[in-house]
Formats: C-alpha cells, structure tokens, sequence
C-alpha cells in the first residue's frame, strides 16, 4: 500500500551554499513543498527558498503555503505557550499534508538544521499521534551555530572542556553549570550583558546570508556596539535572526 513521505530537510543557515549534496538530492525527488508564511516582514526567508529550489530543482513541483500562527512573545507560562503554539501550528500542517497523494513525497526545508531549535519534528510527531500515515526522513543541515564558529574562524569548544547550547532566556537565570563554552541561541533580551565582562563573545547575525555581521571581543567592550548594531540591523529589516558564543577563559 503506498505510503505517503516527508522529507525535513536542513537548508543551512541563509547561505544556499551550505546546501548539502544530499540535501539537494533529496529536493529532486520530492512532489510538494509545504512553507509556513511568515507574512510580509519575513518574506526575504521564503524568497531564499523560492531561490534554492529554483537553482537545484529541475523536476514540476507544487509549493503550498499556509499561515504560521502567531504567539505570544512575552508570556508568563512560556512552555504552555510554546505547546500551544506547536498545536497551532500541527493544525496548519494537518491541512497542507491534504495537498499530498498517497504515493508523493512531500518536504519542509528547514533553516539550519531540523534537530537544533526547529519544531517541524515535533509537530509531525504531533500529526502521526492523531492519526496521520506518513514516513520520515530528515536531511541534516549545517546549523547556525556552524555557520556563526566558521565565520569567527573559531572552534566551538575548549580542548578537552564540554560546550552548552541553550537559549537566552535560560542565561538569563544564570551561567550554566560545569562549562566554560555557551552557545546561546533565542535572545532578544540582551542576556550576554548580564555576564562576566571578562567573557569573551563572538556574536553574530543573518549568518550566511549577504546582511551577515559579525562582532567579537570582551563582553564590557563590544556589548554596546553588538546592542545598537541588533537593533538598528532588526529596524531596517523588520526581522532579526542572530546567536552567539560565549567563552571564558
């Protein structure tokens, strides 16, 4: 009996150069790709993956689009929100896979890669406990944080010393136990400048993409300018995607 496929494909972090060989294998045997519309102030990210398909692919495909949900931004239960928002978001999906026949391949392109931070995974587990038949295959990407080391030219971790990613809500409460290596990720609060000014950090923002900016050096000397080059860069973009490395010595 044919069985419906789900191709989650990491696309890189905004340079279509970090497509990998088997990424862009995969993205020729697939029938529909299925976007979540970010809405106007976002559509530089869905005119990026208009541009990789139109380079790699060669074969007819459809491409349907459907409304991601809004959330909350500053909620006081942030995980229920978040479960909320995912369900939401399930709902949105449940209806683009309609779109897909039973014998076709379908497929999400993922920024960086679909295990770090993404919620396609988690929604599809979503849709398969209510029911839905499909098989899934995930196509790894190279992730944000690969992207941010390779432009500082900088390992992620210390010889021999473990690295932590976490978010910046998370920093926020305090520096992690156990490490000296932090990638941070989801921080639109600023939390590096709560730490140790000694700290060294290597930010950087729309990794890969032609905007890319990149900062580095002492917390107490380069937060301020990291600061008011995120805020006048999310300004005139009406977006921001950025992270960085913490690191002491």
């Amino acid at each position: 009996m044919p069985v419906r496929k789900i191709l989650v494909i990491g696309i890189g972090a905004g340079n279509p150069d970090h497509l990998t060989l088997q990424a862009v294998k995969a993205l020729q045997t697939v029938d529909v790709f299925f976007v979540l519309d970010k809405g106007s102030v976002k559509q530089e990210l869905v005119d990026l993956r208009s541009s990789i398909l139109a380079e790699h692919v060669t074969r007819p495909y459809r491409w349907v689009e459907g409304p991601d949900p809004d959330r909350d931004r500053t909620p006081t239960d942030y995980v229920a929100t978040i479960e909320a928002w995912r369900r939401a978001r399930a709902d949105v999906c449940l209806e683009l896979l309609s779109e897909l026949g039973e014998d076709e391949v379908g497929a999400f392109l993922v920024w960086g890669d679909p295990s770090l931070y993404d919620s396609t995974l988690a929604i599809l587990d979503d849709l398969a406990a209510r029911g839905e038949t499909f098989e899934v295959e995930v196509i790894p990407g190279v992730t944000s944080v690969a992207a941010l080391t390779a432009g500082h030219r900088v390992s992620l971790n210390q010889v021999g010393k473990p690295v932590q990613i976490t978010t910046g809500r998370r920093l926020a409460e305090g520096w992690p136990s156990g490490v000296d290596d932090v990638a941070v990720m989801l921080d639109a609060k600023y939390s590096f400048e709560g730490v140790d000014p000694d700290t060294w950090i290597y930010w950087g923002a729309y990794l890969g993409m032609p905007d890319e900016i990149l900062v580095s050096g002492r917390v107490g000397d380069v937060a301020p300018r990291i600061r008011e080059l995120r805020e006048e860069a999310r300004a005139r973009k009406g977006w921001i995607m950025d992270t960085y490395l913490l690191r002491r010595t």
